[in-house]
This record gives structure tokens, sequence and C-alpha cells, in this order.
């Protein structure tokens, strides 16, 4: 049908160009990271930095609760959603869904909750909703593989879309084109190196994409343009910590494929991108028995090592990012 807009074709559908850009709104695409954990306690502080330019983290705000331990996160061009998570005092997995309007700063915004509270759940999204899933409820231990849809440029509940994901992957990397979710990795049950995907826009289960070139274990992270997919390792029981970096072809089928190196060797860490960039942020570094607050990045469509982006405002771990010019977004 003829929407009587500008379209382009990104291989797999015609997608509208947008009368809009991160440029216009933010001077270049903002990432907005939940910092989660900062030593000795989980914490309600965001920060934001600018994707496209090197530099520095600065402050943001506030969650309306303080939460870590493995938060559901995605964006759209305007709106951030922040989902689930771990809280103390007392502590317990909640199912607290925030929002935050990335080109202005300040405190986040209740939006609704969640269908169950979890901790270790992943998001992935195309900029107009997000479907997320895995994770456990600390007060029995039962992990949950429903798939759950929340629309993220109105307010309220997530709703439960009546699928189950194929496979427990909590804790693992995730990201997305305009059509695909993708989930890497894992570290709840077991740890794992399988990739899964879905097509957001309609309702179904995820199916299986490959397997990344390396156990996912605790703490990869994933970040994407609408092209490829790069996950950032992190540790696994079997091969340890590593600084492999590897990158999926979002719209194919098959395994990672190596892309380059970290400088470091930690876990836990957080990543957001741009069309052209992504960028690796915090962590855990097990050689300083201590979180980091490291930043650097990759030029998505080149292979080669991570190079020095700047520092967080605050050194952290388990953190979660969303961008407003992420592959998600046309």
């Amino acid at each position: 049908t003829d929407s009587a807009k500008l379209e382009y074709f990104d291989g797999n559908q015609y997608v509208n160009i947008t009368t809009d850009s991160p440029e216009q709104n933010t001077g270049g695409t903002r990432a907005v990271m939940a910092i989660s954990y900062t030593a000795p306690a989980y914490t309600d502080a965001i920060s934001f930095f600018n994707v496209d330019s090197t530099g520095d983290a600065a402050d943001f705000g506030n969650l309306t609760v303080g939460r870590g331990n493995g938060l559901s996160s995605a964006s759209s061009r305007t709106r951030g959603i922040f989902a689930g998570g771990l809280r103390s005092g007392p502590t317990s997995s909640t199912n607290i869904i925030d929002f935050v309007t990335i080109a202005q700063t300040g405190n986040a915004t209740d939006f609704g909750d969640l269908t169950v509270k979890t901790e270790g759940s992943r998001g992935v999204n195309d900029g107009v909703r997000m479907i997320s899933a895995f994770g456990f409820d600390r007060s029995d231990w039962s992990y949950s593989l429903d798939l759950q849809v929340t629309t993220i440029a109105s307010t309220g509940n997530a709703v439960d879309s009546g699928f189950n994901a194929i496979d427990n992957q909590s804790y693992c990397g995730h990201c997305s084109s305009h059509t695909r979710g993708i989930w890497g990795g894992g570290s709840s049950p077991t740890q794992k190196n399988t990739i899964t995907y879905l097509t957001i826009s309609t309702l179904g289960a995820n199916s299986d994409f490959g397997d990344l070139t390396t156990i996912g274990g605790e703490g990869n992270t994933m970040a994407s343009n609408s092209v490829r997919g790069i996950n950032f390792s992190g540790s696994s029981d079997s091969q340890g910590h590593n600084n492999v970096i590897d990158f999926i072809t979002i719209a194919t089928l098959g395994n990672a494929v190596d892309f380059g190196d970290a400088s470091v060797l930690n876990r836990i860490h957080s990543a957001g991108s741009s069309p052209t960039r992504a960028v690796k942020a915090g962590g855990y570094n097990p050689s300083a028995n201590a979180e980091t607050n490291l930043m650097e990045y990759v030029q998505i469509m080149s292979t080669g090592n991570a190079v020095d982006f700047g520092d967080l405002n605050v050194a952290s771990r388990s953190g979660t990012v969303c961008t407003n010019g992420h592959g998600g977004l046309g």
C-alpha cells in the first residue's frame, strides 16, 4: 500500500524516513544509562553521554526507586523506559517501569508495571514496543519465560503476549534492528552461548539464530545498528573472563564472527549505540576487584579493537542503556 511518505528498504521491509533526528533533538545520539550498582549498594542514579562524540558521562537524574541486577530497557526517538530489577531495603524483585524524556535531563516518572516481578530480564524493541523476557522473582526464585509487551509511547502496564521464550537467557545481551530483536548468551540457570531472535512487530515465540563465539556467561552485553549486532563478552565458569568482541548480521541467521577485543577483561558492563558506534560502559574489573568507570567504543560496520571513549561519572556495574538513535529506530 502507498503510505504517501518517503520510505527506504532496510533489507527486510520498507521503513518510513523520520522527520526528526537525534542531531536535531540532542545534538547527536544520546545514551541514557541506569547506573544500577555502585559500591556498596544499588542506586537510583541515571547518567547520559553523546554516542557520536567522545567524552565523559554526566548526571541525568534519578529513577523512582533505586534498583539493579538486571533491568529491561527500551527507547523511541523521544522516550526511554527502564523495567524490573532488584531493590534493597527491603530486598525484593520489582515489576516497576519508569520512563524518561531523552532530550531532557531530570528524574524518571512512573510508567506502569511488568506482569511479573523480575530481576535479570532483558528487553528488545523497534522504537514502538518493547518485548521483555527472562529473569526471576526473588520471593520464590522462580524464573519467567513470559514475553511481555510494552508500548513505549503510552504509559500503562505491560501485557503478556501469550508466548514464552524457547530458552532461559536471563542476564543475556540484547539488541534490535527495525524488525528483529536479538538475545545472546545468558547466565541463568546455566551459562550459554545461545542466540535467539523474534520479529518485534508480530507476537510469537523467539527462534534459534545461532551461537556466540564464546559462552556469554555472566554479564555479556550487546548493541546494534540496523545491520549488525555487536556483542561484548563477559565471563563464564568454563572460560573465565575474556575481552572478546564478536558480531552478527541481524537480517540473516548464523553464528557470531570475531570482531576484535576490548581493552580489559571485565563483566556485567552495559552498552548503547548510534547507527555507527557501539559504546561499552562500566562493569566489574576482576583484577582490581572493583567496579570501573571505563567507556570504550567500536565502529559498528568495521572490525577491530575497542578505543577509549571517556569515563562514566560514577564507577558502576550491571546497568542498562537506551538511546534515541539505536538500530531499532528508522
